[in-house]
């Protein structure tokens, strides 16, 4: 009987000195560095008063437009052949270099939705947003400019990024 009264002592002696020992494997959490992000966001990015920051996801750029709602707005939708207003920031991809921005301007960007006043993939991007809404848009090359470009800022074949916040639909 004496020694199923100190089996419990001795697992826990062993379990502390386990947990003692154990210092290797600190040492090599230790030399471990942790991953460094890319790169984090300084500001809210539900906050539609204040200039959103882009940031460039790096890996491959998608083949196809992926439309991705920070904030869905509440107001009116937009659809094809209404006239939009709408603030934005635009970088590239493989750089994350940011290459536009009305917010830049102090002025918002109007455009009739549809009509291929903008870059096919705003004109897909931007359909069904509600006024109050932010969305991020990834527009490959072919809903972009292609291989030509919009030099200087904008090279041959380039993914874009935009953060649209939308303004007004009439």
């Amino acid at each position: 009987m004496r020694h199923r009264t100190l089996l419990p002592l001795i697992l826990a002696l062993c379990a502390i000195a386990l947990t003692a020992c154990g210092g290797d494997d600190e040492q090599e959490a230790a030399a471990t560095p942790e991953p460094t992000p890319v790169a984090t966001p300084t500001a809210d990015p539900t906050d539609l008063k204040v200039k959103p920051e882009v940031l460039s996801p790096g890996g491959d750029p998608p083949a196809s437009l992926v439309k991705e709602d920070v904030v869905v707005g509440k107001g009116e939708r937009a659809g094809k052949g209404d006239d939009v207003t709408v603030q934005y920031v635009g970088v590239s991809y493989s750089t994350g270099q940011q290459f536009d921005a009305s917010w830049d301007s102090g002025q918002p960007f109007p455009f009739t939705l549809g009509e291929g006043m903008v870059i096919p993939g705003w004109d897909e991007g931007v359909a069904g947003m509600r006024v109050g809404g932010r969305r991020r848009l990834t527009i490959p090359p072919d809903q972009a400019y292609g291989p030509a470009g919009s030099p200087p800022s904008i090279g041959p074949n380039e993914t874009l990024i935009f953060v649209i916040d939308m303004v007004e639909v009439a």
